[in-house]
């Protein structure tokens, strides 16, 4: 089987080894391309029957070019970058990995509540840059902080995500209440709750639902009216469940406290994104996947995948 990954530098820019991808490919038929440009994306396919994408798009002309094709591996979870339709009428195999960087997202979730709550960074750089040298008591502040402590967290989208998100909040003697579109018991760490009481209640609101036509644009201007006034948001999950200009304008009116986020709806940043000149508002380059424990994580079961595939028992499999 010959095998391309076409773009392979951000799982993979040099600390993990292709060779739990390559030993699937018979000999010389394993290929790693760092970006694939929309124009050579089908020359590099070319007579592949494997093929793996992280956010190159594949669209129907391009699955359709190429004949030897008969899977597509999804070197994440979400997988809206390929034509599902076009390659169910093609009869290609489609599969993801999914809940490979729960903790990972979690983790990154507060550190981006954290850094909000006490400044650590900013903290430092006073210290670095002398004022803590030259002040007359034992400790100073450049900033308001804040305890965890007794704040309520309210959850959008309680999945495997905001599941691991409510425990690390509960050890935090956080009060945490979570919405989902499906109803789900009271289990130790989360109260259920309405979408509008999340907003009406949560000095914290963080984003854990997937992109979908309902979720798109969820977070608006009527949505940061009905938050609690000097809150905080958190997206994680996807940068258009945001609308970016209504949170740019909810941070520079007050009616929210700050936000920080790990995606937005053009990625890499759009010099002209509203958030970027909005106060207190805490931007990190989709990076809450990407510890490297977490990457070799999403390789090896990528690699799995396949292998799954060839023994003729496909797993992981996504469908339009």
């Amino acid at each position: 089987m010959r095998i391309v990954v076409l773009d392979g530098y951000v799982v993979n820019p040099g600390d993990l080894d292709w060779g739990v991808l390559s030993r699937l490919a018979e000999s010389g038929g394993f290929a790693v391309h760092d970006r694939t440009a929309k124009e050579f994306v089908v020359e590099r396919i070319g007579d592949a029957e494997a093929i793996f994408t992280n956010k190159t798009p594949l669209p129907r002309e391009t699955l359709a070019a190429a004949p030897r094709l008969k899977y597509v591996g999804v070197l994440a979870t979400g997988y809206n970058v390929i034509d599902l339709a076009a390659a169910n009428d093609l009869g290609l195999v489609v599969t993801n990995v999914p809940g490979y960087a729960t903790e990972a997202v979690a983790q990154h979730v507060f550190a981006l509540l954290l850094e909000v709550a006490s400044r650590v960074g900013l903290h430092d750089a006073c210290v670095h840059g002398g004022e803590w040298a030259a002040c007359k008591d034992f400790a100073f502040f450049r900033a308001p902080m804040f305890e965890l402590a007794g704040k309520t967290l309210g959850i959008v989208g309680y999945g495997t995500i905001g599941r691991a998100v409510a425990r690390v909040a509960a050890a935090f003697g956080m009060r945490v209440i979570a919405s989902r579109t499906r109803p789900f018991e009271p289990d130790g760490f989360a109260t259920p709750a309405t979408f509008d009481e999340v907003l009406a209640q949560s000095d914290v609101v963080t984003l854990h639902c997937p992109l979908t036509e309902a979720t798109r644009g969820l977070m608006d201007r009527s949505a940061f009216e009905r938050m609690k006034p000097g809150s905080l948001l958190i997206n994680t999950a996807r940068g258009p469940v945001v609308v970016e200009a209504d949170l740019a304008d909810a941070l520079r009116s007050g009616r929210l406290a700050a936000a920080a986020v790990d995606v937005l709806s053009r990625e890499p940043a759009d010099p002209d994104d509203p958030l970027l000149t909005a106060p207190n508002c805490w931007i990190t380059p989709h990076i809450a996947w990407a510890p490297r424990e977490t990457r070799a994580r999403l390789l090896a079961r990528a690699s799995d995948n396949l292998a799954a595939f060839q023994a003729g028992r496909p797993v992981n499999v996504v469908r339009s």
